[in-house]
C-alpha cells in the first residue's frame, strides 16, 4: 500500500469551487472532489505553522502547552513510527520554517527528505545594497530578493516541490509500503507567481497601481481596489496550486495509482482577504475563513468518491492515526484524534466537539453547528510555556525569558518526563487581545456576524471544552486563565 498527503498552507476553503465559490479558475479541485470523499465540517486544531504540524506528527493538540516549536524528545512522530516500522516515508516541501530553530526536529523523522528554498522571508539569496526595491523591514527586503530568482514558473518553490513529488512517484512506482508527503508553502502570503496566473483574473490585478500581494497582520485601512488587487494576487497563486495538483492527479492516472494509493488533500489554516475587515490570521478571532478548512479524502480500501461527508473532523490531529491505521500500525494511547476510515467509507461520527486555539490566545469548541470562542480573563494570566525545547520560530528563548523557569510535574503524554515551566511572553498576535468571548451559529449565520446571547447553548459548549480540556490534560492555569 502507498499514501499521498498533499498539504498546502493557508488554503482557503470558501475560494474553492467544490465549497461553492464560481470566480476562481481551479477545475482540478473540482476534479478533485470527483475522486475523494469532501469533508464540509473540517476544522483546525493548533495554529499557527509549526504547531498544527506537530498535531500533524503526534496526532494531539500542541496549542494547550506550548507555543511555536519543535517536536519535543517525547512527542510520537507519525512518520518517524511508520519508518521504524518497515514503511519508507518520504517529505517533499518549501515550508521554509522548517529550516528554522522553531522547526529543526520534524524533518529527520522521516526516512529521506528534500526541500526547496526561497518562500516568503527565508534568508536564501544574499544580496547586499540598495539595489531591491523600498520594502517595510528586513524580513520582506529578503522577500524582494528572493523573487528576482523566480522570473520563471519553474523558478518558483512550489514548482520544484512538485516537480520532486512526480520524480518520487516514477521511481518508485514499483515499490510498496511507502508515504509520500508533499508540502508547499502556497497559497501563503506573498501571493507572488507568473502573469499567465494573474491573467486570469486580469481586472482584479490591474495595472498601474502600487503592487499589493503582501498584505499585513492587521485591519483593512487600504482601498476597494486594492483589497480587489490583493485578493486577485491570492487567487492567481490559487490557480497555480491548483495547475500542480492537476499535474499530480495526472501522474496518479498515469500509473493507475488509484486501487492501492491513498490520497489525502488538506491545510493548516486559511486565510483573511477582508473579511471582518480583517488581513491575514492570528490578531483577530479564530473565524471561520480561517478555521472552517478544506479536506478530501480518497481510500482505496472503501472506493468512496464524489460523495460528502458531514462528521465533524480535524485534519491535525486525525491524519496521523488514520495513517497509521492504513499501515497497519495502532495509534499510541497519547493520540486524541481518530481515524477517519469508517468516515471516509459512511460518515461515521468520531466526535460530538472539536478544540482549536492558539497558545496565549482564545480556546474555541465547535459542535459543528455552532463555534464558541473563550477568551481570557484577567490579564491573560497565568500562562505558561511547557517544553524541553525552549524555542521560539527563529531564535532559542532569551536568556532573561529562563530567569524564573522551573520543573512541572509529568504530563500524561510526556513519557513520565517532567517539563521546564515557563512563564509565556506576550503570545503570538497578541492572543486575540480586546475581543470578548462570543458564541456563533454558523449554520444560520455562516458569516459570523450576529453573536447569540444563548446561555443554555453556551453553557454546553463550556463543558465540552472542558471535557476536551481535559482529555487533552491541559495544565491548570489554562483553566485559570479562560476563567474555568
Amino acid at each position: 500500500m502507498k499514501a499521498i498527503l498533499l498539504m498546502f498552507d493557508s488554503l482557503n476553503r470558501h475560494m474553492l469551487p467544490p465549497y461553492g465559490c464560481d470566480w476562481i479558475h481551479a477545475p482540478n479541485f473540482s476534479r478533485l472532489a470527483q475522486r475523494t470523499a469532501t469533508f464540509d465540517n473540517s476544522y483546525i486544531c493548533s495554529m499557527p505553522c509549526m504547531p498544527a504540524r506537530r498535531d500533524l506528527h503526534t496526532g494531539r493538540p500542541n496549542f494547550l502547552h506550548r507555543s511555536w516549536g519543535p517536536l519535543e524528545p517525547f512527542d510520537d512522530s507519525m512518520p518517524r513510527m511508520l519508518k521504524e516500522n518497515g514503511v519508507s516515508s518520504h517529505l517533499i516541501s518549501d515550508h521554509y520554517h522548517y529550516w528554522e530553530a522553531g522547526g529543526a526536529t520534524y524533518h529527520t523523522q522521516y526516512s529521506t527528505w528534500q526541500f526547496f528554498r526561497g518562500q516568503e522571508g527565508d534568508p536564501w539569496m544574499g544580496q547586499v545594497g540598495p539595489s531591491v526595491a523600498d520594502a517595510d523591514g528586513p524580513y520582506r527586503r529578503q522577500g524582494r530578493v528572493n523573487r528576482q530568482f523566480m522570473q520563471r514558473e519553474a523558478d518558483q518553490p512550489q514548482a520544484k516541490t512538485f516537480d520532486a513529488g512526480l520524480d518520487f512517484i516514477r521511481r518508485n512506482i514499483d515499490g510498496d509500503n511507502w508515504f509520500l508527503q508533499i508540502e508547499t508553502f502556497d497559497p501563503h502570503e506573498p501571493f507572488f507567481t507568473q502573469r499567465h496566473y494573474q491573467d486570469l483574473y486580469r481586472e482584479m490585478v490591474g495595472a498601474g497601481r502600487p503592487l499589493f500581494d503582501w498584505p499585513p497582520y492587521d485591519t483593512v485601512k487600504e482601498d476597494r481596489e486594492l483589497v480587489e488587487q490583493c485578493r486577485g494576487h491570492y487567487a492567481a497563486l490559487l490557480s497555480m496550486c491548483d495547475a500542480k495538483l492537476g499535474d499530480l492527479l495526472d501522474e496518479m492516472d498515469r500509473q493507475k495509482m488509484w486501487d492501492d494509493t491513498m490520497l489525502i488533500v488538506c491545510t493548516d489554516h486559511g486565510f483573511l482577504l477582508g473579511e471582518h475587515d480583517w488581513w491575514a490570521k492570528m490578531v483577530m478571532p479564530w473565524y471561520n475563513p480561517l478555521a472552517h478548512t478544506p479536506f478530501f479524502v480518497w481510500d482505496p480500501r472503501s472506493g468512496v468518491l464524489g460523495e460528502r461527508r458531514q462528521s465533524l473532523v480535524q485534519p491535525a490531529i486525525d491524519i496521523g492515526p488514520s495513517l497509521l491505521e492504513f499501515f497497519g500500525l495502532e495509534p499510541t494511547a497519547d493520540m486524541t484524534g481518530k481515524v477517519l476510515r469508517q468516515t471516509v467509507e459512511s460518515d461515521a461520527s468520531v466526535r460530538d466537539a472539536a478544540l482549536f486555539g492558539l497558545h496565549g490566545g482564545m480556546v474555541n469548541v465547535t459542535d459543528g453547528r455552532y463555534v464558541y470562542m473563550r477568551a481570557a480573563q484577567d490579564g491573560n494570566k497565568p500562562l505558561y510555556e511547557y517544553t524541553l525545547m525552549p524555542t521560539h520560530i527563529r531564535e532559542a528563548f532569551a536568556p532573561e525569558e529562563l530567569h524564573e523557569m522551573e520543573l512541572a510535574p509529568p504530563f500524561s503524554f510526556t513519557k513520565a518526563c517532567k517539563t521546564l515551566k515557563i512563564p509565556g511572553r506576550k503570545p503570538m498576535g497578541g492572543g486575540q487581545k480586546g475581543f470578548p468571548s462570543a458564541l456563533y451559529d454558523v449554520q444560520a449565520d455562516p458569516g459570523q456576524q450576529a453573536p447569540l446571547n444563548d446561555a443554555v447553548v453556551e453553557a454546553r459548549l463550556v463543558g465540552q471544552m472542558r471535557e476536551l480540556m481535559q482529555q487533552c490534560d491541559a495544565p491548570s492555569d489554562q483553566y485559570q486563565r479562560l476563567g474555568l
